[in-house]
């Protein structure tokens, strides 16, 4: 099945209901949005020579006609190649030459093609996202027909430890994965206000395709991306908000929140977050300012959003004898995957222990584009070898400590660095940390953290004694570096390989 197939029946059971909006200002109905997608589709294929199975770039920041160019693919029976659009030209290049890439669209229609990149890159098509030529006249009424494992979405991996690998999703596991959302996350309808706070490129694009198909509106912030005073006056003027955010920026919605007087939190509906780590501290305080309003998910691009789900009841349910215990968990597997973990040979650990988290089931990528060494590394015996670490409970509920490349090995002892830094970030002086290892010639590895103070606080002293009242001593950070951002990804993951670079010469702590 073609999942753009669910536009199309979205659009003939209401023609007329809101679809797309910029803003507070719907632009088009159900009908509109399915017949512009339509003649996407059929500029694809007769002008741009889109066949079944072509690779299309999709280069360009959130926008309704990005929704529109997302669909068009699809319905051509093509598959969507999105690019984050903070990347570089030569990346995105890069990207469209290893995807063997047909066409690409970007927002502006141009890129620079670098003279030391491969000339065939110089060969990909390129058109502008919002020129009359990737429009037909009209199109085909329904989506070319695709099978369950034909493949929909081509996403390139970040790329933190080297080229970027692509990870293969069929129309049956983007089905699988939007079915699970209505199962676990959330269960739209029509009077849902999906709100593109976060890349289209990202999570928030593959949760349109079950708001699609409850027939919810689409709205799309003017400032085109994460403006927290824009969303809560967006949840004030329209209501009944949903959206996926990164815990920063969750962060900083509480924190604009805070700011307003007599702010109320009844336009917002849910907030699915995950994409890194969410510090019990930030989801207490978030909780504080909005209730019960959040939904944790686990997920990763090899298995997208669809890994654990932490529900809104378990979140929110302060009386539950082991509430916090369940807060710094991911919650408990999705519907339609199975979890366990692993040790290093591949067996069982048992309950509590810490091993590698791994997953099966509908949702599992077909593997990475044309690269089967790196399929066979992650893919084996049926299951998904995530990189994360973490321990299963008695209830079944999963709890991260880290990825395991992130893991600090100091005098033998393994220390995860999420624990030194909820430690941390409990301390009245820290808004922000990261914490990673530092080679040492006697321990191997010890522990640094880069701090963003909280206003013009920062004492390492202060910082010291609060860690070894809390953990281990050897836990404890050796060094204490101030710092007055940390790199994070376009995502707002944390870039602990830019903290890494850094790490020369730091100052010790006394």
């Amino acid at each position: 099945m073609n999942i753009s197939s669910w536009l199309c029946a979205a659009a003939r059971r209401a023609p007329l209901s809101p679809a797309l909006q910029s803003g507070e200002r719907v632009v088009a109905s159900y009908a509109d949005f399915a017949a512009d997608t339509a003649r996407i589709a059929g500029a694809l294929t007769c002008r741009f020579d889109v066949r079944p199975g072509d690779r299309v770039v999709l280069f360009a920041s959130n926008s309704v006609d990005y929704l529109k160019a997302m669909y068009g693919i699809l319905w051509a029976g093509a598959v969507i190649v999105p690019v984050n659009p903070k990347l570089h030209d030569d990346e995105v290049l890069w990207i469209a030459a290893n995807a063997d890439a047909k066409l690409l669209v970007s927002s502006s229609g141009t890129l620079t093609v670098n003279a030391a990149v491969p000339h065939k890159l110089a060969e990909v098509q390129i058109v502008d996202l919002c020129e009359q030529a990737i429009k037909q006249p009209d199109g085909p009424d329904v989506p070319l027909h695709r099978h369950d494992d034909d493949l929909a979405w081509l996403f390139f991996t970040s790329g933190t430890t080297g080229r970027p690998k692509g990870v293969q999703l069929s129309h049956g596991n983007l089905v699988a994965m939007s079915t699970t959302y209505a199962l676990d996350v959330d269960n739209p309808d029509q009077s849902v206000v999906s709100l593109y706070a976060g890349p289209m490129s990202h999570g928030a694009g593959l949760y349109s395709f079950v708001h699609v198909r409850a027939g919810a509106r689409h709205l799309i912030p003017v400032s085109g991306g994460f403006s927290a005073p824009e969303i809560l006056d967006l949840a004030e003027r329209v209501g009944n908000l949903s959206f996926f955010a990164v815990p920063t920026m969750v962060r900083r919605l509480v924190e604009a929140a805070e700011q307003l007087d007599g702010f109320c939190p009844d336009g917002i509906r849910t907030v699915v977050y995950g994409g890194g780590p969410m510090y019990l501290a930030d989801i207490e305080r978030a909780l504080n300012v909005f209730g019960p309003k959040f939904v944790q998910i686990f997920g990763q691009g090899e298995s997208p959003m669809t890994i654990t789900v932490l529900p809104r009841d378990v979140i929110g349910d302060r009386a539950a004898p082991r509430w916090r215990e369940r807060l710094a968990s991911v919650g408990y597997p999705q519907a339609c995957v199975q979890i366990a973990v692993f040790d290093s040979d591949g067996r069982t650990v048992p309950q509590g222990q810490t091993g590698e988290v791994v997953v099966q089931g509908p949702t599992v990528m077909q593997g990475y584009w044309r690269n089967q060494e790196a399929t066979d590394a992650t893919l084996q015996d049926g299951w998904l070898h995530t990189g994360d670490l973490g321990f299963l409970d008695e209830d079944g509920f999963l709890t991260l400590t880290d990825r395991s490349k992130d893991v600090i090995i100091s005098g033998g002892s393994n220390i995860y660095p999420r624990e030194v830094e909820e430690v941390l970030l409990q301390h009245g002086d820290v808004s922000e940390v990261a914490v990673i290892g530092k080679p040492d010639p006697e321990w191997g590895e010890v522990v640094l953290a880069f701090i963003v103070p909280e206003g013009d606080g920062f004492d390492p002293d202060s910082l010291d004694a609060w860690c070894r009242s809390r953990i281990a001593a050897f836990k404890r950070p050796r060094y204490y570096i101030e710092t007055a951002e940390l790199p994070k990804s376009g995502v707002g993951k944390v870039l602990k390989s830019e903290l890494r670079k850094r790490t020369q010469a730091p100052a010790e702590a006394q």
